[in-house]
């Protein structure tokens, strides 16, 4: 049986005793389940101190640069990602595609260098407005997994669990019904199944991340193929957590 997931993205946000304070409380009063994984992605200046408070929550980074050291100024190493005991890394989100430019290219080599450092990774996929609109969206996701991931071995690849991101519904106004949600996350253990086997797709979480919130997480999670999410505005505070967490 696969795991569920419920990661927690921060993204730029919070202070360091904010986000203390909240990992411990979602360390200590979350709900447990046998088969649910929590992931905390943190601002990469605050690695350090959340590690000394490791609890059953795996601690992750937001972002790194797929090398141990050299000179790459700002960046942060996959070195100083293991020095804060950090043990999962989030890949391929789509603000680190539009605003940073990472290619599907560069991201392969995240996901070779995570891989190589024995991190579990959560990679992120997903199509814009545009694409969408012109019906285009399977084939251009499928093509993401093609570039960026299925080139591991099984064995790697079962190190993974992947996050859809359809942009267009997030802060768009629009949003993603179960149908279309259920479509894309079939498709993708689909997709799964013919590059491995159908023991690989059914081992694999496949998160939704497209502004999930406990209004709408009963619906989402009651898609066949959705086993978690990728959390963002809502994970910012224990009540919001908390509530996408119950309805898991």
């Amino acid at each position: 049986m696969r795991k569920k997931v419920l990661a927690a993205n921060w993204k730029m946000n919070l202070s360091l005793t904010e986000a203390k304070d909240l990992y411990v409380q979602f360390d200590s009063s979350l709900p447990k389940f046998e088969n649910l994984t929590y992931y905390v992605f943190s601002p990469s200046i605050f690695l350090h101190e959340l590690s000394s408070n490791k609890g059953s929550i795996i601690l992750g980074a937001q972002n790194f640069f797929p090398a141990d050291k050299g000179a790459f100024t700002g960046e942060i190493s996959t070195s100083h990602l293991l020095d804060a005991q950090v043990s999962s890394v989030l890949i391929g989100h789509s603000e680190r595609r539009m605003y940073f430019s990472e290619s599907n290219e560069f991201l392969k080599q995240k996901v070779d260098s995570a891989i190589q450092h024995g991190f579990q990774v959560v990679f992120c996929c997903g199509e814009s407005l545009e694409t969408r609109d012109k019906n285009e969206q399977l084939s251009f996701v499928k093509n993401q997994l093609e570039a960026s991931l299925f080139h591991l071995s099984a064995s790697e690849f079962l190190t993974c669990a992947i996050a859809y991101e359809p942009i267009w519904a997030i802060g768009t106004g629009r949003t993603a019904n179960e149908e279309q949600i259920e479509e894309m996350h079939h498709s993708i253990r689909s997709w799964i199944s013919e590059k491995y086997n159908s023991e690989v797709a059914e081992s694999t979480s496949l998160l939704y991340g497209g502004s999930c919130n406990g209004k709408n997480a009963k619906s989402i999670f009651s898609c066949p193929n959705v086993d978690g999410g990728l959390i963002g505005g809502a994970s910012l505070t224990f009540e919001g957590f908390n509530e996408i967490a119950r309805e898991l």
